[in-house]
């Protein structure tokens, strides 16, 4: 069975830190691999129109639909992002937004939306004085949210408004390991 991988890219910079450790990952990573970016797949934000209380799925007619459907067969998710304001990208966290029918199905419904647990993952990039603990909670809870409760320790690189991510050499390493850990089978 090939090995699937679901990332969520929240990076707006196509050759910047965030991505040179995504694709250093994608270098090492066995299976196949979908990238959601967040600045440019056409994923609208969560309304709290709260069809999900009720219903399966979301209400939003979008490539989210097809996302979905990725989290259910995929077996690891990635987060990347930069940090802005020691947060995640805003641009992300409105596409994460939409796992909002996955705490709806368990809080409201009372089913458990994804059966399969995954493998998680997560790259931070942070240029200047940004904590990136903040960051690292919100991309845990948004991986719980999709069943990925094996979550390897973080790859971050920071100062790297001094020192580009490619040049980091504990950030590369970490990245490629990620990826070992995503090829190892459970």
């Amino acid at each position: 069975m090939l090995m699937k991988t679901l990332i969520f890219s929240g990076t707006p910079r196509k050759n910047g830190d965030t991505m040179a450790l995504v694709n250093e990952f994608i270098g090492h990573l066995n299976g196949e691999y979908k990238i959601i970016d967040a600045y440019t797949c056409n994923i609208r934000p969560c309304i709290d129109c709260r069809y999900c209380w009720k219903d399966a799925g979301c209400s939003i007619n979008d490539e989210m639909q097809e996302v979905y459907s990725y989290i259910q067969e995929c077996d690891n998710i990635l987060i990347a992002s930069p940090l802005y304001f020691s947060e995640l990208t805003g641009q992300l966290l409105a596409v994460m937004s939409r796992l909002q029918t996955y705490f709806c199905s368990r809080f409201f419904r009372k089913e458990i939306p994804i059966k399969n647990v995954k493998k998680g993952g997560i790259i931070i990039v942070g240029g200047g004085d940004g904590n990136v603990e903040k960051a690292f909670n919100t991309a845990c809870m948004l991986l719980r949210h999709m069943n990925a409760i094996d979550v390897a320790p973080i790859v971050y690189s920071h100062k790297t408004n001094d020192i580009p991510s490619y040049e980091d050499v504990n950030a590369m390493k970490s990245s490629k390991d990620l990826a070992v850990f995503f090829n190892e089978t459970a």
